[in-house]
């Protein structure tokens, strides 16, 4: 009978300890016994930032300003190695409205930087948000991705992101650059895209075709550009035609005498601060792309028939505009002063003449 009380006394005091050990502890409390429960600090999330390589704070370099219109396609190392050099080694930050950070080990790659950061911005209470735009500012360099340049214009068309954007080019003068829809809006004249897409059959076949929509300096202002409008993805989608149409409905709609800047792909045009282009890429003689044209309306030469539904003539004497055609080079092809668009300084490329006839865009050597 001892034994069996014994054996209980023993079976009771195991069970009590065990009974203390929970799986589940309540924590000590600040002030008790235990030791206190310090909570781990979760870092907050910058808003549209949707990854960064690098230091997050901000940093600050002197920068020398600069454009790049990349014409889609392959990106071209040596321009944004180009934009890198003038940005100080600051914080470069990509712009875009869709998309992932693939850019962001990319560029980092390229050369020594501060920080790269994806800021995916793709309503109007996210461009609005001082925090996106205080990065924005006080980036040493911004890139805007490809996409859809109507997004774009939505998106951020009069908001906090297009006055930061503005003061990057007009004040602080940091390079900023685009490739396909980000180098579509970095023009004072743009077309949209928002309707759907055009070609140049179809302009040509109508040069007020409903998805003719274009806009005229209401956006960006970047320097030398606010008469120009840009085409990207040039000679790989035959988008000549289309680009005459264009120059052709803002000298009668607008009464400006525009010219452009038209990329094609795996190629870049390269703006310095004082308005000199040249034109990088990845030029082979097997591939009959990589080019960049920079064409020249004039007030005096105006269509002989641009009406709706009706195919477009525009000739005066096989001279209506005058355009300049320079090769993509790694270190860069030619050179075109896009401060006064005036061809007789133009240097490294070939001198056109371009026309159409009942629909029909010409090309001729001058």
């Amino acid at each position: 009978m001892k034994q069996f009380i014994l054996i209980l006394l023993i079976t009771c005091c195991i069970s009590t300890i065990g009974c203390g050990k929970s799986s589940d502890p309540t924590p000590a409390k600040p002030g008790g016994g235990g030791t206190p429960v310090t909570p781990i600090p979760v870092a907050k999330k910058r808003p549209a930032s949707i990854g960064i390589i690098g230091d997050t704070s901000n940093v600050v370099k002197p920068v020398n300003g600069g454009m790049v219109l990349m014409g889609g396609g392959t990106d071209v190392d040596a321009a944004f190695k180009w934009m890198i050099d003038r940005s100080g080694g600051g914080d470069v930050v990509i712009l875009r409205a869709t998309g992932t950070d693939a850019y962001n080990p990319y560029v980092n790659g390229l050369g020594s930087v501060n920080s790269v950061e994806t800021l995916l911005i793709n309503s109007r209470e996210l461009a609005n948000n001082d925090t996106v735009a205080y990065i924005i500012r006080n980036a040493e360099m911004v890139f805007i991705a490809g996409g859809d340049q109507s997004d774009y214009m939505n998106f951020w068309k009069g908001t906090k992101v297009d006055k930061a954007l503005n003061y990057l080019l007009t004040e602080k003068k940091a390079p900023v650059g685009g490739t396909s829809a980000g180098c579509a809006i970095l023009g004072g004249l743009y077309y949209s895209g928002e309707t759907g897409g055009i070609t140049s059959a179809t302009a040509l076949a109508n040069p007020y075709d409903a998805n003719v929509t274009l806009y005229n300096n209401d956006f960006l202002k970047a320097p030398f550009l606010q008469n120009v409008i840009t085409d990207q993805h040039y000679l790989t989608r035959g988008r000549e035609g289309r680009s005459m149409v264009f120059l052709g409905r803002i000298n009668k709609d607008w009464k400006i005498a525009a010219k452009a800047i038209a990329v094609d792909e795996r190629t870049a045009v390269c703006i310095d601060v004082n308005g000199k282009a040249q034109v990088f890429g990845d030029f082979s003689s097997t591939r009959a792309y990589s080019y960049a044209y920079f064409l020249v309306s004039d007030a005096s030469k105006q269509p002989e028939q641009f009406i709706a539904n009706m195919p477009v003539t525009w000739k005066d004497g096989e001279q209506a505009v005058a355009v300049y055609e320079i090769q993509a080079a790694v270190n860069g092809g030619g050179s075109f002063n896009v401060a006064n668009f005036n061809l007789n300084e133009a240097t490294g490329g070939k001198s056109y003449w371009w026309f159409i006839e009942n629909g029909v865009l010409t090309k001729k050597l001058q």
